[in-house]
C-alpha cells in the first residue's frame, strides 16, 4: 500500500492554535448551555438541581460544575422532550435501535445537518478521500446515522456515493468489481464478510479497486486493522461518532498517523472521567468518554456519558486533541469470575494464533453458581485437522489466561459456523438470564 503525501488544504481550524481553538470552543459552550437551559426543561430542571446556571461558566474547566447527561434521561423524555426548537424546525429525526428498552431518539435542524455533513466530509478528507472518489457506503440507512451520516458527508466533499446499505453480501461484492469505488465506508465485521465473499466467488480482494476503508459503529483493535489491511490492501482508518452527540463524524482517524481519531474539537467538547468517582481525569489517562456538542441546534447535548473506555491524547497530524482507540464500553463489560473482560480483548488474541479466523462470538453461562466464558472462533481453512484445532485451541486458552487472567472453554468450528453480522456484530451472547 502506498499514500500520497502531497498537501491537502486543511480548514484553518484544523491547524489553529490551542488558544484560538479553546477561545471559540468557550463561545459555543456559552451559546450551548444558555439553548439548553432555556429550551430544554430537562436541562432547566437539571441545572437547577445541581444549582448551576449558564452564566457560571468562565472557563472551559468550569464545565465540571454541570451535570452529566446519560442514556436513560434521554429515554425518560422519549420521543421529543430533549429538543430545544419547535418541531416544525425538525427537519430529521434519527433514533437507536432500542433493543435494550425505548430508543434514543435525536433531532437536527437543516443547521445541524449542513454541519454534520461538513464534519463527515472534513472526515472524509483525513481519511485520505479528494473530490472525485467513488464512495461505497455499507452502513445502514434509516434510523441509524451510519448511513446517512457518511452520504451526504461524501457528497459534500465532492465525492460519488454508492448507496449499498447494509447486507446482501453478494450483491456488494458484485458492485464493488463492477462500479471500481474508491473508498468503502462500513463496520469492520462486516468488511471482513465482504473479504470473505470476494474469496468464496475465487477473487482475491486485494485485486479490486479499494484504496481506503472508513471503519467505525463498533470497537475494533488494531490487530483487525492489520487483517483487513493485509485481506484486501487498503488502509484502514478509524471513525467514532454516536447519534446522541451528532452521528458519524465526531472524530477522525488521520490516514498519515493512523495514531487515533482526532477529535475535531471545534464542534464537540471533549473530557474523560473516572467511572467509579465521575471525576474529570487528566489527559493520558484512560476513562469513560463524555461529550458536549458545540454546534447543534435542534438538540443540545451536555456532557453526555458515551460508555466508550479510551484516553485523550495530544494531536498529530491537526492541533486537536486526539483520542485512543476504544478499548471496550463500561456496559459491554464481562466479568468472569471477578476478572473484567471486554471483546476486543479476546479478538487480539485470536488474532494471535495462526489459523483461526477473526469471526468470533462470545458465551457466558452459569454453572453452580460460576460464570463461564466459551470463546467461539473458526478456522480459516476448511481442511484443518483435529489436532491443528486442538492446538489452536489451547494455544488461544493460553494467550487468554496469561493476558487477561481468565479461564476459558474454546470450541473451534468450521469455516461459516459463527453468524456474520449485516451492520455491527453481536459479540456476546449472555445466557446466565435466558
Amino acid at each position: 500500500m502506498s499514500f500520497s503525501t502531497s498537501p491537502i488544504e486543511l480548514e484553518p481550524i484544523e491547524t489553529a492554535s490551542r488558544d484560538e481553538l479553546q477561545a471559540l470552543q468557550l463561545k459555543r459552550l456559552k451559546w450551548t448551555l444558555d439553548l439548553a437551559y432555556y429550551n430544554v426543561p430537562m436541562y432547566r430542571h437539571k441545572f437547577d438541581e445541581a444549582g448551576v446556571h449558564p452564566s457560571d461558566l468562565k472557563t472551559l474547566d468550569d464545565i465540571r460544575l454541570f451535570p452529566y447527561t446519560t442514556k436513560q434521561d434521554l429515554r425518560d423524555h422519549y420521543p421529543f422532550g430533549t429538543f430545544a426548537v419547535p418541531m416544525r424546525e425538525v427537519v430529521r429525526v434519527h433514533a437507536s435501535s432500542g433493543t435494550t428498552g425505548k430508543p434514543t431518539v435525536v433531532g437536527y435542524t437543516q443547521g445541524d445537518i449542513d454541519r454534520w455533513a461538513d464534519v463527515m466530509a472534513r472526515s472524509i478528507r483525513a481519511a485520505g478521500g479528494s473530490p472525485g472518489d467513488k464512495v461505497h457506503v455499507s452502513y445502514g440507512y434509516g434510523l441509524f446515522t451510519g448511513g446517512l451520516g457518511a452520504h451526504y458527508g461524501a457528497e459534500r466533499l465532492g465525492c460519488t456515493v454508492i448507496p449499498m446499505s447494509g447486507g446482501q453480501t453478494e450483491k456488494q461484492v458484485q458492485l464493488i468489481r463492477d462500479f471500481e469505488p474508491d473508498i468503502i465506508m462500513v463496520t469492520p465485521s462486516y468488511c471482513l464478510n465482504i473479504a470473505d465473499e470476494f474469496e468464496r466467488q475465487g477473487v482475491d480482494p486485494k485485486t479490486c479497486s479499494l484504496r481506503i476503508g472508513i471503519f467505525g459503529a463498533e470497537p475494533w483493535t488494531n490487530a483487525m486493522r492489520e487483517e483487513i489491511e493485509t485481506r484486501l490492501g487498503i488502509h484502514a482508518v478509524d471513525i467514532y461518532g454516536l447519534s446522541e452527540v451528532i452521528g458519524p463524524g465526531v472524530a477522525q482517524e488521520c490516514i498519515e498517523t493512523k495514531d487515533g481519531p482526532t477529535i475535531w474539537e471545534d464542534c464537540f467538547y471533549p473530557e474523560i472521567i473516572d467511572t467509579e468517582t465521575l471525576q474529570p481525569l487528566p489527559d493520558g489517562e484512560e476513562g469513560e468518554l463524555v461529550f458536549t456538542s458545540l454546534i447543534k441546534e435542534a438538540m443540545p447535548i451536555i456532557r453526555y456519558r458515551t460508555r466508550d473506555l479510551t484516553r485523550l491524547l495530544p494531536g498529530t497530524a491537526r492541533s486537536m486533541r486526539r483520542m485512543d482507540k476504544i478499548t471496550g464500553r463500561s456496559d459491554d463489560m464481562m466479568i468472569i469470575r471477578g476478572v473484567n473482560v471486554f471483546p476486543s480483548q479476546i479478538e487480539e488474541m485470536i488474532l494471535k494464533v495462526e489459523g483461526l479466523s477473526p469471526h468470533y462470538q462470545l458465551e457466558i453461562t452459569r454453572d453452580d453458581n460460576l460464570d463461564n466464558l466459551t470463546v467461539n472462533v473458526e478456522v480459516r481453512e476448511t481442511d484443518c485437522s483435529a489436532d491443528s484445532r486442538e492446538r489452536m485451541a489451547q494455544e488461544l486458552r493460553h494467550h487468554i489466561k496469561s493476558l487477561i487472567g481468565v479461564s476459558t472453554r474454546v470450541q473451534v468450528h468450521d469455516v461459516d459456523a459463527i453468524a456474520r453480522s449485516q451492520g455491527k456484530a453481536q459479540r456476546v451472547i449472555d445466557r446466565r438470564s435466558l
